[in-house]
């Protein structure tokens, strides 16, 4: 499931910032990246919630700065769901 959700995130994230998936690694610290702001990543955090079903909570999403990151959250909010 892990590597789904990484791909999935990847391309919802790529997508929001205009850059192709393949020019983000799971690494790559989000706020560097040119054009990344705070309204794009709440598009982003939108984006994955309806992807998955899911609502991550603000104390998850505050200080996120990778890609792998974001997906341990994710996993964490799914498995938190699926109880």
């Amino acid at each position: 499931m892990t590597l789904a959700v990484s791909t999935t995130v990847t391309e919802i994230v790529a997508a929001e910032l205009g850059r192709p998936p393949e020019s983000l690694r799971s690494d790559t610290d989000l706020r560097a990246v040119e054009g990344a702001d705070s309204i794009k990543v709440l598009r982003m955090v939108a984006k994955i919630e309806q992807a998955y079903g899911i609502e991550l909570e603000d104390d998850d999403i505050f200080g996120l700065t990778t890609i792998d990151q974001v997906v341990a959250v994710v996993g964490k909010a799914i498995a938190r769901e699926q109880g």
